[in-house]
């Protein structure tokens, strides 16, 4: 018994109290960048000696590295302590209809490779070899970095649809038939050396968006998907809406006037827009037809009528969702939104007028690059930081 009556670990003892100051310099560091000793300790409020002996257990458990000193001020020049970006590698990828994306990073979010695996999730040869594929993308983005299964603490793959959390299957995705296995999970750990979580793909681009894209600023808001298909990821108290199946934002599914009621459980064709429901009135492939054969989606966005018709039906899905969850921001993103850019925009939110009674603000996502990997990468880095960090 340590003294006083409580035991090692215990809220209050001196090894919880280091940890948790640990982990608030280890934050600092991903946050900022290199610091010297006396910034850290201004920005913590720990004493000299502390920060001292802190920063002395971090190097000596490798999770941190001096990086070149700061001059140009009065007396010796400062160290400048940093993440060791070897400390832990995580793995993010994003599943589509036509393949798979990987890329590894290390423990400050520098993506070290990629690798591109082109495959028809519908192929028959395809079906059963997902986790082989997967494996086949992280393969080769650890060869780029010079890494093995070995050096990864994470991996977040995005995709399509959703895993129930009571069956360990994913729904709401048919057109990725080999990804429904009851045991994918635990087949991809095999073949990754990690755990893997399988994370809705828009869920992820409202991550990304959260971290670093339009969302940054708030808690509440909705990001509407707007692509080859449909959806949405709702965000409450900062917090994402998975719902009990974790269907939540399945707005693609969603009835509305003009559009087909879809009356099964699952949609078999994608490729022509879906069977009905919002993901029949604004997926790229139905907006590109608006334009006529062989028309692209800034064909389209640049008739001012046609754009006017789009914006209409966004809109118009939009309102069904706002009126039921009131969010501070909608963020509409995928191919379609930026197709349209801010006069989209505009025009959504000037159809969203009369439409539902609370008036949120409405964005474009700027974010660079694909979201979806994007919010893959930043749950994995938060989920190996949790690990790599924890000094207790």
């Amino acid at each position: 018994m340590a003294a006083g009556g409580s035991t090692p670990g215990t809220p209050g003892t001196p090894r919880v109290l280091r940890a948790m100051n640990d982990r608030a310099v280890l934050d600092l560091l991903v946050a900022h960048g290199p610091l010297t000793r006396t910034r850290i300790g201004e920005l913590t409020g720990l004493s000299k000696p502390t920060t001292s002996q802190l920063l002395g257990r971090l190097e000596a458990a490798g999770l941190v590295h001096t990086t070149g000193s700061l001059s140009g001020r009065p007396g010796p020049n400062a160290l400048l302590y940093e993440i060791d970006p070897g400390a832990g590698h995580v793995a993010a990828l994003s599943a589509d209809p036509t393949g798979i994306t990987a890329l590894v990073a290390d423990i400050t979010g520098t993506v070290l490779g990629t690798e591109r695996v082109e495959a028809d999730a519908i192929a028959d040869d395809v079906r059963h070899r997902t986790a082989q594929l997967v494996a086949e993308a992280v393969d080769g983005a650890l060869r780029q970095a010079g890494l093995g299964h070995d050096d990864l603490r994470a991996a977040v793959i995005g995709t399509p649809g959703a895993i129930d959390p009571h069956t360990g299957q994913l729904r709401y995705a048919p057109h990725l038939p080999g990804w429904h296995s009851r045991t994918l999970r635990d087949d991809l750990a095999a073949v990754l050396g990690t755990p893997v979580d399988i994370e809705n793909d828009v869920n992820l681009a409202a991550v990304a968006e959260q971290y670093e894209g339009a969302a940054q600023d708030h808690d509440n808001y909705v990001l509407t998907w707007l692509d080859e298909g449909v959806g949405a990821a709702i965000v409450l108290g900062g917090t994402l809406l998975r719902g009990a199946t974790g269907g939540a934002g399945e707005i693609g599914y969603m009835p509305l006037p003009g559009a087909p009621l879809v009356r099964r459980g699952s949609q078999e064709n994608r490729d022509g827009g879906g069977d009905g429901g919002f993901e029949s009135l604004v997926s790229a492939y139905v907006v590109r037809e608006l334009g006529g054969p062989g028309g692209t989606l800034a064909d389209v966005m640049a008739d001012d009528g046609t754009l006017g018709e789009v914006a209409r039906r966004i809109a118009t899905g939009i309102a069904a969702v706002v009126a039921v969850v009131d969010p501070e921001l909608v963020v509409l993103s995928g191919s379609v939104a930026q197709a349209g850019g801010d006069k989209l925009r505009a025009r959504v939110e000037e159809e969203l007028t009369g439409l539902a009674l609370p008036r949120p603000e409405i964005r474009i996502s700027e974010l660079n690059g694909d979201p979806i990997l994007t919010g893959a990468l930043r749950s994995a880095l938060t989920q190996a930081r949790d690990q790599v960090f924890d000094t207790a």
